[in-house]
C-alpha cells in the first residue's frame, strides 16, 4: 500500500459467518503491482507470472516503461497511475497534462490495455498537502484524454483512503470528512459522475481489527463464518468487515446524493507476517482474509446496501516488498516471493475457486521462507494474541488552516502537556519546519500521553487517527511515552 488508510470503525463482539453467495453477475479480480524492492524478477517474467495464475488486471504505480512494454498484447487490463509528486505540475499546467498522457498512455495503448488512470494515490493523506490540486489535475488528464479520443475508452479516478471518512460506523452513518466535502469530494464526484467514471476506494479490514482487536471478531474480519453484526441504522445484517468498510463508502456517496456512483476497490490485503504488536498478521489470516475475498467477489453478489454492485477489487500485494518501510507488515503484504513462489495458496480465479473450501489453508511449500518468529501466534479457534495493542498515531488535518493548527500545536505543547522538545530548532524532529509537521508531532504525543483514549486525537477537528507510522523528514512519532 503507498499510504495508510484507516478505518475508525469499532463494533460489537459477534461473529462466526456463513459467507452469503449470490447467483448474480460476478465481481473482477486484480492485483496490485508494487516495485519497492530491489530483488523483484523482471518485468518480462512478472507478466508471465501474471497469466500463468489466470490474473487479467493488474494496478501499477507509475507508467514504467518496460512494464508498460512487456504488459503490450496480453490482454491484461491496466491501471496507471500519476504520483502525487506530479499533481502540482499536472494541475497548473494543462501543457504537462497533455505531455503526460501522450508519453505514459497514448504513447502505449492500446497494444497495451490501459483502463484508467489513477490520478494520485490517498491524496488527503498526503504529508505535502497536495490536495488542492487534485481535481484541476483529473480535469487537466481527462482533457488531455479527450484531445486523444481515448475519453471513453480509458477512465479517471483517484484512490481515496477510509481516513477521508468523518463517520464510518454504523456503515448507514458514513460519511465524508467535512472540510473536505466542498472544495474536493463534490467537484470530484460530479467529474466522476460525467465522465462516467468509479470512486477508487482503498480499504483495508487487517488495520480496523489491528486496532480493535478486542472488540472486532477475527472471524468476521476474514470472511468465515459468523453470526453477522446488524447496522442499528438501517437494520441491514453484516457478515463481514470489509463490507462494512465498503457500505460506509456508499452511504458516504449517498449523503452527497451520488448514489448512482459505482466503486472500484484500489487496494486491500492481509500481511502475512508482522511485528509481534501487529495483531492477526500471520499466513494463514493472510490466506484466509484474500482466499474468502475473491470467493466473495468472483462468485457475485453485492454489498448489503448495495446487493446489485459487482466489484472490482484489485488485491495489495503482487509481491512482498523488501525496501518499503515501516513495520514489518508493509514488506509482507505480497502474494508471491521474489523468486515467484507462493506465499500461500489462494484460487485467483473463478475456475480456481472449484473445491475450495474457505478456510485458512496450509501454507504451500517451495518459495524463499522468512523467518516466523515475529508474526502474531494463531489459536486453534482463530483468536490472535490481544497482549499487545495495535499501533496507531495522531496526525494534523492541514486542511484545517494554518491558524487553527496553530492554536491546537500551542495548547497540546502548553496546558496539554505534550513532549514537544523534538521540534525545537536543532532537534530531531524540528525538520521539516513546517506547521503540519510540527503538529503532528505534538498532537500524537498529546494522543500517546493519554492512552490513546477516545476524542484525545481531535483537537476540534484539527488531527486525526492513522495506523501506520507518519513521515515528516527523518522523525519517529513515538507510541510510547
Amino acid at each position: 500500500m503507498e499510504p495508510f488508510p484507516f478505518l475508525t470503525t469499532v463494533l460489537p463482539m459477534a461473529m462466526l459467518i456463513s459467507i452469503v453467495l449470490s447467483p448474480a453477475d460476478a465481481g473482477s479480480i486484480g492485483v496490485n503491482y508494487g516495485r519497492i524492492a530491489d530483488n523483484l524478477p523482471s518485468a518480462v517474467k512478472v507478466v508471465k507470472l501474471l497469466k500463468s495464475n489466470g490474473i487479467d488486471r493488474v494496478k501499477v504505480y507509475d507508467t514504467d516503461p518496460a512494464v508498460l512494454r512487456a504488459l503490450a498484447g496480453t490482454g491484461i487490463k491496466v491501471t496507471v497511475d500519476l504520483p502525487n509528486q506530479l499533481l502540482y505540475s499536472a494541475a497548473r499546467r494543462s501543457s504537462f497534462a497533455a505531455v503526460w498522457v501522450l508519453k505514459n498512455v497514448v504513447a502505449y495503448h492500446p497494444k497495451t490495455q490501459i483502463e484508467s488512470i489513477a490520478v494520485g494515490n490517498e491524496v488527503f493523506v498526503d504529508p505535502h498537502n497536495t490536495t488542492r490540486y487534485l481535481v484541476p489535475a483529473m480535469q487537466n488528464v481527462h482533457a488531455a484524454l479527450v484531445k486523444n479520443n481515448l475519453d471513453s475508452k480509458i477512465k479517471i479516478s483517484s484512490p481515496i483512503a477510509l481516513s477521508a471518512l468523518q463517520s464510518s460506523y454504523p456503515s448507514s452513518a458514513g460519511s465524508f470528512r467535512s472540510e473536505l466535502v466542498e472544495p474536493v469530494f463534490k467537484p470530484m464526484l460530479e467529474f466522476l459522475r460525467r465522465t462516467g467514471s468509479s470512486l477508487m476506494v482503498n480499504a483495508y479490514p487487517f488495520f480496523a481489527y489491528e486496532s480493535n482487536s478486542d472488540v472486532i471478531s477475527l472471524d468476521y474480519a476474514l470472511f468465515k463464518e459468523n453470526p453477522g453484526v446488524v447496522d442499528s441504522g438501517n437494520g441491514l445484517r453484516y457478515h463481514s468487515l470489509f463490507d462494512a468498510q465498503i457500505d460506509a463508502v456508499f452511504a458516504a456517496l449517498s449523503a452527497l446524493k451520488y448514489d448512482d456512483l459505482e466503486i472500484v476497490v484500489t487496494e486491500t490485503g492481509w500481511p502475512s507476517k508482522g511485528d509481534g504488536n501487529e495483531i492477526g498478521a500471520s499466513i494463514q489470516n493472510a490466506a484466509a482474509y484474500n482466499g474468502n475475498l475473491v470467493k466473495r467477489i468472483l462468485t457475485g453478489g453485492g454489498t448489503p446496501l448495495r446487493p446489485k454492485a459487482d466489484l472490482t477489487v484489485f488485491l495489495f500485494a503482487l509481491f512482498n516488498e523488501n525496501k518499503k518501510t515501516g513495520p514489518t507488515s508493509e514488506r509482507n503484504y505480497g502474494l508471491f516471493y521474489p523468486d515467484e513462489g507462493k506465499v500461500y495458496d489462494i484460487p485467483l480465479t473463478a475456475d480456481a475457486l472449484k473445491g475450495y473450501k474457505g478456510s485458512a489453508p496450509t501454507p504451500v511449500g517451495g518459495g524463499r521462507r522468512e523467518s516466523s518468529t515475529t508474526t502474531t501466534p494463531v489459536a486453534g479457534g482463530g483468536d490472535v494474541s490481544k497482549s499487545t495493542a495495535g499501533q496507531t498515531w495522531c496526525v494534523a488535518n492541514g486542511g484545517v488552516g494554518k491558524e487553527k493548527l496553530q492554536a491546537a500545536l500551542d495548547y497540546a505543547c502548553g496546558e496539554g502537556g505534550a513532549d514537544c522538545r523534538q521540534i525545537q530548532p536543532g532537534s530531531m524532529c524540528y525538520d521539516p519546519d513546517t506547521i503540519e509537521a510540527h503538529a503532528s508531532f505534538a498532537f500524537n504525543s498529546y494522543y500517546q500521553k493519554n492512552s490513546r483514549a477516545m476524542g484525545s486525537c481531535d483537537f476540534e477537528g484539527a488531527a486525526y487517527v492513522v495506523s501506520h507510522p507518519p513521515r515528516f523528514g527523518k522523525c519517529e512519532f513515538p507510541t510510547v511515552y
